[in-house]
């Protein structure tokens, strides 16, 4: 990791700061960090229009979306993913079956628990909302080194151990 990465912020957190506004960022690190905050803010707002589009909350669409990334699961495993609790994972696996987007089917691994899957044919009109903007990102990504790629890869691979690792934590 370069010495710019790994040096500490001089933004720390003050007592006086205004929080109306980010100061700018001094080191490579704090430029990381805004570009992720740029990102997730306008990736929430998208993902909230898809939602609105099919007539779906936030929470539920990004269940379907933890999902289509993990695969079929149980309901402490989404629990652990979203950070919901039981009680919320309940009520929204509840919703997302009455639309049709999935069913609970006994799991094969473990006769006491469920197995959350979706149902494919429901996803068509979401798959569709999401084409054109990963089209965009594929042709954005056509364009950087192979080397950049996969520093990026590692980067959100590392970002994703330590979030996963902290959730299994807080939940022990």
């Amino acid at each position: 990791m370069s010495t710019s990465l790994k040096a500490k912020s001089r933004r720390a957190p003050s007592t006086k700061a205004d929080l109306t506004k980010l100061p700018a960022p001094v080191t490579t690190a704090d430029r990381v960090v805004l570009e992720i905050r740029k990102f997730l803010a306008a990736g929430i707002f998208f993902n909230a229009q898809a939602a609105e589009k099919a007539g779906l909350g936030l929470t539920d669409m990004q269940m379907l979306h933890m999902l289509q990334l993990y695969g079929p699961s149980t309901p402490s495993r989404l629990a652990t993913w979203t950070g919901l609790s039981s009680g919320g994972i309940t009520v929204a696996l509840d919703r997302l079956e009455k639309g049709g987007y999935l069913r609970r089917e006994p799991n094969p691994a473990d006769r006491r628990s469920l197995l959350i899957t979706l149902i494919p044919t429901r996803l068509r009109k979401i798959a569709a909302m999401y084409e054109g903007v990963e089209n965009e990102t594929r042709r954005l990504l056509a364009t950087l080194p192979q080397s950049d790629l996969e520093a990026v890869v590692r980067f959100f691979e590392t970002l994703h151990a330590v979030r996963t690792e902290g959730e299994e934590l807080r939940r022990s």
